[in-house]
C-alpha cells in the first residue's frame, strides 16, 4: 500500500494532477498508443540510462524523463483495457485505474528489452498483478474471502473470480525483485524525514511490523486532529515521491 501510494503519486506528477486522471478514465479519451518507431526509441533511452543511472548533463536527464513520461501516457488506453474486466459494484473506476498506474509503472521501469518481448504484453501482466494484489489486500482487510468470490467480468462477459485471475497467468515477473529495491529506497529516505512525519507514516502504512491505523486512530494516538494527520500524510508522501523520481533509473 506506501509503495502503491508513492507510485500513485509520481504517476500523477506525469499527468500533472488527478483531475486529468479522472478526466481521461471519465471521457475514456486517452493519447493514441505510439507507433512501433516512437516506442522503441524511447525504450532505448531508458535502457541506456540504466547503465548511467543518475547522469550529470543535463539535456540526458530530461531527455530520459521525457521518454518515461512519454511511455506512461501513450499506454493509459492498456491500463484501461485491463481493468474493465475488474470493475464491480465495490470497486470506483478511477481506483482501479490508479493501481493499474502503479504497475504500468513498474513494467516500464523493469522492461528488458533483450528479452524481445512486446512492452504491451509485458505491462498487461504486471498491471493484472498489481490489481491481483491490491484484491488481496483488500481480503486481509476485510476478512476471508471465498477464492471463487466474484470480482470482476472476463472477456465473454462471464464472472471473474479470484481463483480464476489467479491460475491464468502465473509466470513470475522481474517487478517482484524491483519491488524489494524500492522498499529499500523507501524505507532509507523514510529515515530523513522529520520525526512526527515519520512517525505518522509508521502508523499510517504498518512501516516496522506496525499495524496499519487509520488517520483518526493517529490522530487519537498522538493528540492531534485527524486533518492534521491527513496534512502530514500528503506533505511526507509528497517529499517521498519526489525522492524516488529522482532515484529512479
Amino acid at each position: 500500500m506506501f509503495l502503491q501510494a508513492l507510485l500513485v503519486g509520481f504517476a500523477l506528477s506525469v499527468l500533472k494532477g488527478a483531475s486529468l486522471l479522472v478526466s481521461y478514465v471519465n471521457n475514456n479519451a486517452f493519447p493514441h498508443p505510439l507507433n512501433k518507431d516512437e516506442e522503441l526509441h524511447y525504450l532505448q533511452v531508458l535502457e541506456t540510462s540504466r547503465a548511467n543511472p543518475s547522469p550529470e548533463d543535463t539535456a540526458l536527464s530530461r531527455s530520459i524523463e521525457t521518454a518515461r513520461n512519454k511511455l506512461i501516457e501513450h499506454n493509459l488506453r492498456l491500463v484501461a483495457h485491463v481493468v474493465k474486466k475488474y470493475e464491480g459494484p465495490e470497486e470506483r473506476t478511477e481506483d482501479l485505474f490508479s493501481i493499474g498506474i502503479v504497475g504500468l509503472v513498474k513494467a516500464i521501469n523493469t522492461f528488458n528489452l533483450k528479452k524481445g518481448a512486446k512492452l504491451s504484453t509485458y505491462a498487461a501482466r504486471c498491471i493484472n498483478n498489481e490489481i491481483l494484489m491490491h484484491f488481496r489486500i483488500l481480503k486481509k482487510r476485510r476478512g476471508e474471502m471465498s477464492i471463487y468470490t466474484p470480482i470482476g467480468q472476463d472477456n465473454s462477459d462471464g464472472e471473474l473470480s479470484i481463483l480464476e485471475s489467479l491460475s491464468a497467468d502465473t509466470t513470475p515477473i522481474p517487478e517482484q525483485i524491483a519491488d524489494e529495491e524500492d522498499q529499500r529506497l523507501l524505507l532509507e529516505n523514510v529515515k530523513k524525514l522529520p520525526p512526527l512525519d515519520r512517525q505518522v507514516l509508521h502508523l499510517r502504512f504498518g512501516l516496522l511490523e506496525e499495524n496499519e491505523h487509520s488517520q483518526q486512530e493517529i490522530a487519537d494516538i498522538l493528540g492531534i486532529s485527524r486533518s492534521y494527520v491527513s496534512r502530514i500524510e500528503k506533505r511526507a508522501i509528497q517529499t517521498l515521491t519526489l525522492e524516488m523520481k529522482d532515484s529512479l533509473p
